[in-house]
């Protein structure tokens, strides 16, 4: 069963540009860029089943989320869509454009190959619990209770824009967090869907990133087959946060070229 997706949608013609977030977080996470690019596209910004402000419930695979999706789609009458997606995201929209390759026109996946990944949120995890029966009353308690497992400040802040004032007056998570541990493995799984996405297709990846190193270009190449690869040299995984700016003109530059209906090759 799909799930009705919160969004965002800016209105405006054209083909849109759907930009879907990555694990824990949110459409919130892609304001600035979104209210750069709605200047000159319609854009619409999603939250995940069991993310942001959509229903939490069972169920995290690729096939589920990319048919979630679909499903917003079909709701706000688009046939076809640019799809950027970064990280759990782009996974995502890979899998939509391998199920559905007709409703894509354009992938832009940032900062993840379509592969399988080892586990490696642990210590996030276990920070998250430690927030939930820590109830702080303020995001400095907050932070203190993330920080017991998570060292690294920018992923604690990342991490809290997960935060939201409860019925009692509290900070709360409001992701569904039980599902997400639940479906961590489906979540560190290759996208779904089978062969290759042939259509105009950007990668984004983070210089000092380990998601999309040399050696997984060329696997990455038999899905994407069309793919063209662009390095933000000093970006880390969170690209599109660590330098906005050259990834707003990467995207730009993206878009602008399907707009004009050339080729990448040109």
């Amino acid at each position: 069963m799909t799930v009705a997706l919160n969004h965002v949608d800016t209105g405006g013609q054209g083909v849109p540009l759907i930009v879907v977030h990555g694990l824990l977080g949110s459409a919130d996470n892609w304001r600035s860029h979104v209210k750069q690019w709605q200047e000159r596209w319609r854009v619409v910004a999603v939250d995940l089943r069991n993310h942001g402000r959509s229903p939490h419930v069972e169920g995290m695979s690729y096939t589920e989320m990319a048919e979630d999706l679909l499903a917003l789609m079909d709701q706000l009458a688009i046939e076809r869509a640019h799809l950027l997606g970064h990280s759990m995201g782009g996974k995502v929209v890979v899998s939509l454009a391998l199920l559905a390759p007709r409703r894509v026109a354009s992938l832009i996946v940032a900062d993840i190959a379509p592969q399988a990944y080892g586990h490696d949120h642990d210590a996030v995890f276990a920070g998250l619990r430690r927030l939930q029966e820590g109830q702080p009353a303020n995001r400095r308690e907050a932070d203190a209770l993330l920080a017991e497992h998570v060292e690294e400040r920018a992923t604690r802040l990342f991490l809290a824009t997960n935060l939201q004032r409860g019925e009692t007056g509290g900070l709360e998570l409001r992701i569904g967090l039980d599902q997400i541990e639940a479906g961590y493995d489906e979540i560190m799984r290759a996208p779904a869907g089978e062969g290759a996405f042939t259509g105009p297709t950007l990668v984004l990846r983070g210089g000092r990133s380990h998601y999309v190193t040399d050696d997984k270009l060329p696997a990455l190449r038999e899905v994407l087959s069309n793919a063209r690869v662009q390095t933000l040299e000093e970006a880390g995984h969170w690209l599109h946060a660590e330098q906005p700016e050259a990834f707003q003109a990467a995207v730009n530059d993206f878009l602008s070229l399907q707009e004009g209906g050339r080729s990448l090759s040109e």
